[in-house]
């Protein structure tokens, strides 16, 4: 990344840009000046304490701003987020600037101590963080209202005012990232501590969920592929592939849990303490004061987001779940239709016509999904949660309520209702191959035309050659904030939960699921990995320790697979035929060996730790060290208010003895 030499009226000094703000062309000069101004207050007088400058100082009234912050003000910040850092000793603690020295490759003005991505982070939260102190309006614009505690970016935002804010790539890193990353054609795992280091956490967690679960998928692949050409129309030998399938879903969250926790410690968020999490930028309300933190803040009652959530948002819920099923019943209407069809005209177009209902109702599938996500989180933002964490939970579980009805329920329907294997066969496959195809053009084929496309442009516009080669500043600036914003990872992680639901739940009567749910992900790999480096602009730095509540998803999904695995083998012609007279015995044979699975399940949980043995005491060593430590502050403090006490008593003493004489 280029530094900017920039002159002070007193000093001169090197300004590192890490942020780029973008305000709309006819934002006024008064609102520009407060922004600034703000911007570079310190933090006791309500500013962030960051350095701000126009991209081009020689044009007046410039729209577009790069943000950087001295190192001090940085180490400062991590501090403040409670950030990770490796000790002399190797091991991992939370960064205290007192004792930076004792902290493994620091030195003063040593950029690779925080990453470029924790510096952009800290950044972006101070940003986040500036509120309104006494302020009534955005000075300029009196529509824009403003309230003590109410976030200045976030009224900037949805006044139209504040275009956009971005972090800037480092073309350098990132070009070496793409060469070992998704340009490479071998087949190797993935860079994920070097994607770490760029990208942060959450987004090398999913590329490490997802190369995992690719991983874990082989097994049902291997199995399922002999499985589905020697037993094509033999649905009698389902029952083998249940069980086999039973025991994969329970093992393979639990392996995940332990591989997450080494890679989350040996990235530093496994110890990150999130109890005095900040308010969310979306979060508003009269400002208060934090009973726990004591930090002026926004407060909105419970009561009020709670009425919101169970006179509204459930209801809402409810109401598409009620649409999602109306629209299964018309498809089921359209098979029943192709089928009376194809009984009165044999013939391959007949047979061909077959699936077009589940082709048809695979495309609504992923229309109406997409709809709805759109609707869930306005209405998650309406219901104005404090945390960002718990927005996103609330976020979560609308979406899957409804994505597992509207991907699911049809085959639930099929498999138990009308009990009809094959139709339940031809629905699964068509439901998973239309949507691999959906999401593999959307998610790839259109984002690498988008991307050529631009491409092309750019070349023109800039007149170069090349735009892998390094370029001025104000020109990648310029580059950059035509790229799509990073949406997150909600959308990836949604789709490795429904093809973990096609996978889990009815493999078993189309065993080439896994192998078809692998191939998707290889692609996805690459893919995804161009998306990140050329596509989309640098997504922010987020630290986190696990994927979140979609693990809770997933752990939820395979408990519901055990439930319909038992279900379809007691429902398998072998299992009936030992129970033909007696169906109550069989119903109770199968909620017993379900019980069963179920409690060896959670057996395993138990048994099998989240966290391995030598990180979790890697953390008590951590906890004890941290613990020895404030009590070592605690007696020297008390140390030095005991030598002070001692010494004004001797003073006392002397007075009073001057005095005597």
């Amino acid at each position: 990344m280029k530094r900017i030499s920039s002159v002070s009226e007193d000093t001169e000094f090197t300004f590192n840009p890490l942020i780029v703000l973008e305000l709309a062309k006819k934002t006024q000069n008064e609102t520009i000046e407060w922004l600034t101004q703000r911007i570079k207050e310190r933090k006791h007088l309500g500013g962030a304490h960051l350095k701000i400058k126009p991209l081009d100082a020689h044009t007046k009234n410039s729209q577009i701003f790069l943000i950087g912050a001295s190192w001090r003000r940085l180490l400062v910040g991590a501090e403040a987020l409670g950030l990770v850092k490796e000790y002399q000793d190797g091991s991992m603690r939370a960064f205290i600037y007192q004792n930076k020295e004792d902290y493994k490759y620091f030195s003063d003005n040593n950029d690779d101590f925080l990453t470029m991505a924790e510096q952009q982070y800290i950044i972006k939260r101070e940003l986040e963080n500036l509120r309104a102190i006494n302020e009534t309006m955005v000075p300029g614009y009196p529509q824009a209202k403003l309230y003590p505690g109410k976030s200045i970016i976030r009224r900037l935002q949805t006044s139209g005012l504040l275009l956009q804010i971005y972090p800037l790539h480092n073309k350098t890193e990132l070009k070496k990232l793409g060469t070992i990353w998704y340009k490479r054609l071998q087949v190797a795992l993935q860079p994920l501590n070097d994607i770490e280091n760029y990208f942060g956490q959450n987004i090398a967690l999913y590329f490490a969920f997802l190369e995992y679960f690719t991983i874990a998928l082989f097994p049902m692949a291997l199995i399922g592929v002999p499985y589905y050409f020697f037993a094509w129309e033999d649905y009698d030998k389902y029952i083998v592939f249940a069980t086999f399938n039973l025991l994969w879903s329970t093992i393979v969250l639990e392996v995940w849990k332990r591989w997450c926790a080494k890679l989350s410690y040996q990235w530093g968020t496994l110890l990150m303490k999130r109890q005095f999490e900040e308010p969310r930028p979306g979060f508003h309300g009269k400002l208060g004061l934090n009973p726990v933190t004591g930090r002026k803040e926004p407060t909105y009652p419970t009561y009020k987001r709670q009425l919101r959530i169970y006179l509204i948002s459930v209801p809402f819920v409810c109401l598409s779940l009620y649409i999602s099923l109306f629209v299964m019943m018309i498809y089921f209407q359209m098979e029943a239709l192709a089928l009376a069809y194809s009984k009165e005209d044999q013939s391959f177009f007949s047979s061909i016509l077959l699936y077009c209902p589940s082709i048809i109702y695979g495309v609504v599938i992923e229309i109406m999904n997409r709809l709805y996500k759109y609707a869930a989180e306005w209405l998650t933002s309406w219901e104005n949660h404090r945390l960002e964490s718990s927005y996103q939970n609330h976020l979560i579980l609308k979406v899957l309520v409804f994505n597992f009805i509207n991907c699911f329920a049809s085959l639930f329907y099929i498999a138990f209702i009308l009990q009809d294997m094959k139709l339940l066969r031809q629905s699964l496959a068509a439901l998973l191959i239309t949507s691999q195809i959906l999401n593999q053009f959307v998610e790839s084929v259109l984002p690498y035309w988008l991307q050529k496309r631009r491409n092309r442009i750019l070349k023109k516009k800039f007149h170069i050659s090349s735009l892998e080669k390094e370029l001025p500043l104000v020109d990648q600036v310029k580059l950059e904030r035509e790229m799509d914003k990073y949406l997150g990872t909600f959308d990836d992680y949604l789709e490795l939960f429904q093809q973990f639901g096609f996978v889990s739940l009815f493999s078993c009567v189309y065993p080439l699921a896994a192998i078809l749910a692998v191939l998707n992900n290889i692609t996805e790999v690459y893919t995804d990995g161009l998306k990140m480096c050329c596509v989309f602009q640098r997504p922010f730095f987020e630290p986190v320790s696990d994927i979140g509540v979609w693990l809770l998803a997933f752990e939820t999904m395979g408990i519901i697979s055990v439930m319909t695995n038992c279900a379809l083998i007691g429902m398998s012609p072998q299992v009936k035929r030992l129970f033909q007279r007696n169906d109550v015995e069989l119903v109770l044979l199968v909620l017993a060996i379900e019980h069963v699975l179920l409690a060896l399940k959670f057996i395993l949980a138990f048994a099998i730790s989240d966290v391995p043995s030598d990180i979790r005491t890697k953390v008590a060593r951590m906890e004890f060290e941290s613990l020895k430590a404030l009590k070592q502050k605690q007696m020297k403090e008390a140390d030095e208010s005991m030598a002070k006490e001692e010494q004004l008593d001797e003073t006392k003493r002397e007075q009073e003895e001057k005095k005597k004489i």
